[in-house]
């Protein structure tokens, strides 16, 4: 299956985030934790090359723990301030208010020594559809002050938040990349839920997602499920299906619904905590 999606907002949302990088002084970048590379938009490392970037690796509490080390260590080398958080649970929030003064300690010295005193710290938050950017912010502010969703695209347009006297955050919409550098990246956004499931075949891409957790967490399903690894993933699926009860009338399987069955779990840690994708070291 080919993973392709551009709504139009997007480029909307390119653009507009183009013309507001000369008010901030910092990048807050969500990545999700369990596919840091292919939840990274490119288009954001070139737009803000010259802006202090903070990395948030969220959704880590579902994705390896093991591995998370691994990718706070690659993005540090990589010149990023780093920090694993759960939007939902509010889990290593409370580390970004002093994370971004290291950051922008530079900024602020300058600002100092023209005289300029109690001028907040300005940072744009970004991340693609999906990624949690909206519950971030209102898990970070402590109230709801963005709309939030589990569909991509629930901002729409850009939002200042003034947090406290030393930060506002611009909030700006999820945005996904013209053309995928590969295919494995658009699949492993398919599997997280950034593309929306209604333009995509459920159970091919509920075959791929069994090939990928074959070679790297297999025990993860046949634990779930109780059922032994087969050849093929269609096979696989067919297994889940039958051991969940997914029957239409006529006794055929109901592939769709173990699909859905399949691709939820594995989004909401039911399957274990996995990382898709490793750093190079």
């Amino acid at each position: 299956m080919n993973y392709q999606w551009y709504p139009g907002h997007m480029t909307k949302a390119k653009r507009m985030m183009q013309e507001n990088l000369k008010l901030i002084d910092l990048i807050i970048e969500l990545v999700d934790a369990r596919i840091p590379f292919s939840s990274r938009n490119p288009d954001i490392d070139e737009l803000g090359k010259n802006k202090s970037r903070i990395v948030l690796l969220n959704k880590s509490d579902l994705a390896d723990p093991e591995q998370n080390k691994r990718w706070i260590r690659f993005f540090q080398e990589q010149g990023a301030y780093v920090l694993e958080i759960n939007s939902k649970s509010g889990a290593g929030i409370k580390g970004i208010q002093g994370m971004v003064q290291e950051a922008c300690k530079e900024k602020l010295e300058r600002d100092r020594k023209k005289g300029i005193v109690n001028r907040p710290v300005r940072a744009m938050v970004v991340g693609i559809p999906n990624v949690g950017k909206s519950t971030f912010i209102n898990s970070f502010a402590g109230k709801a002050c963005t709309k939030t969703g589990n569909k991509p695209g629930v901002t729409k347009g850009k939002q200042w938040i003034r947090l406290n006297k030393n930060l506002e955050l611009l909030d700006t919409p999820g945005i996904l990349w013209p053309k995928f550098e590969d295919r494995q990246a658009g699949m492993h956004l398919a599997f997280i839920g950034s593309m929306n499931d209604e333009v995509i075949i459920l159970e091919e891409l509920a075959c791929d997602l069994l090939a990928c957790l074959k070679m790297l967490y297999p025990q993860a399903v046949s634990r779930r499920y109780d059922v032994e690894w087969r050849n093929f993933p269609s096979e696989m699926l067919e297994e889940i299906a039958k051991a969940r009860g997914c029957v239409l009338k006529g006794e055929s399987l109901d592939l769709k619904k173990a699909a859905s069955i399949l691709l939820e779990d594995f989004r909401s840690g039911r399957l274990g905590r996995i990382t898709l994708e490793y750093p190079m070291d």
